[in-house]
């Protein structure tokens, strides 16, 4: 059979994409999807995450703090996002099962064996968003971002103190960076008189949980057959049942008896609304890694705290001075900074060749 006579460029082509015969690589190539339509894609998703996440920091606001509802029950507010949640997986398990095809979600059966064996990753969960609201509570949502910025310290801390892993110098010089600008917006908030020390512990304290989250979830993601969406549908069903116990010593459903909005359709649709970014959120941050990468998502996700800070100002009418705008750069810089390093040492760590194949290489194999 007679072939053309292929071009040296043609066969380098041929080569790096895989293939053996001509027409093969284009073949592949057609099949992918093209440029604009991907990047459109991605420009979707990005702007999916940053509406919801933004819109949950500000509706929680609203549910927590504000002067129209004089809503005191932070512990509640969270036990019913995780109540929909929860429902939330629970009817989209049934509808995929229902439905195949049409839905493409887990299967989900109450296994309290599994319950039993996530419960130490649930208690860590609960204090995780219990703080976050409590810090959203009794802080301004400018300052939240800043308030609740050493999760990535707490990373290093934590991945040195549980799991032995050393970090770089450049890595740990990051850190300090975010820490000088935790303690800068700090030391703005109270030279403007709007410093509550209560709502930088809990911020503190919620960092904390968010690192010791990741941690465990690593660990536990093997019993729900490494599932995500079972590990939420357990965590959040856990939660429910370990926050009854809490509404009952902290007097909140007394106070919710008590409260003048209680019947009102308009505070219930808020409060399910609110359900319901909490569960999107997970979604859309799966999505978005999904469509990008854990390193775009995070840089995404600094991008994102920048967009919601100025919003806040903007939306509350806050005057700030230059030395907080500072605080937040500082703290912003150093996350993305510490994103960009990380995906740096993992590229090159990827990029060193083993020493077997070093000695292959040398062997002439």
């Amino acid at each position: 059979m007679n072939r053309a006579p292929l071009k040296r460029s043609r066969i380098l082509h041929m080569a790096l994409m895989g293939t053996t015969e001509p027409g093969a690589g284009e073949a592949g190539t057609s099949e992918e999807k093209p440029f604009l339509l991907r990047a459109l894609q991605i420009a979707l998703v990005v702007s999916l995450y940053w509406v919801t996440s933004i819109s949950m920091v500000f509706l929680n606001k609203y549910l927590l703090d504000s002067p129209s509802l004089r809503l005191d029950t932070p512990i509640f507010v969270t036990f019913y996002q995780c109540l929909v949640t929860a429902l939330l997986c629970k009817g989209l398990s049934t509808l995929a099962a229902c439905c195949p095809g049409s839905v493409d979600f887990p299967s989900l059966r109450l296994d309290l064996r599994v319950a039993r064996s996530i419960l130490p990753l649930s208690v860590v969960f609960i204090g995780m968003i219990t703080f976050n609201n409590l810090c959203l509570k009794h802080v301004g949502v400018a300052f939240y971002n800043v308030g609740r910025s050493l999760t990535t310290v707490f990373n290093v801390l934590l991945s040195y103190l549980l799991l032995k892993q050393t970090t770089s110098f450049y890595a740990l010089l990051t850190c300090g960076i975010i820490i000088g600008g935790f303690w800068l917006g700090v030391d703005q908030e109270g030279a403007e008189g709007t410093l509550s020390w209560t709502g930088t512990l809990f911020g503190v304290l919620a960092s904390l949980c968010v690192s010791l989250n990741a941690i465990y979830t690593k660990k536990v993601l093997p019993v729900v057959d490494g599932s995500i969406w079972r590990l939420t549908f357990y965590n959040n069903a856990n939660a429910c049942v370990l926050f009854l116990p809490l509404l009952l010593l902290l007097g909140e459903l007394q106070a919710l008896c008590s409260f003048t909005h209680l019947g009102s359709a308009h505070f219930w649709g808020m409060m399910t609304l609110g359900g319901l970014f909490g569960f999107a959120i997970g979604y859309v941050t799966g999505l978005q890694i999904k469509f990008t990468s854990p390193l775009t998502h995070n840089v995404s996700g600094t991008a994102k705290a920048c967009a919601q800070t100025v919003l806040a100002v903007l939306y509350y009418e806050e005057i700030k001075s230059f030395l907080w705008w500072a605080s937040n750069m500082m703290v912003l810089g150093g996350s993305w900074a510490y994103t960009w390093v990380r995906g740096w040492e993992m590229k090159k760590v990827q990029e060193e060749p083993s020493p077997k194949e070093d000695e292959k290489s040398l062997l002439g194999v």
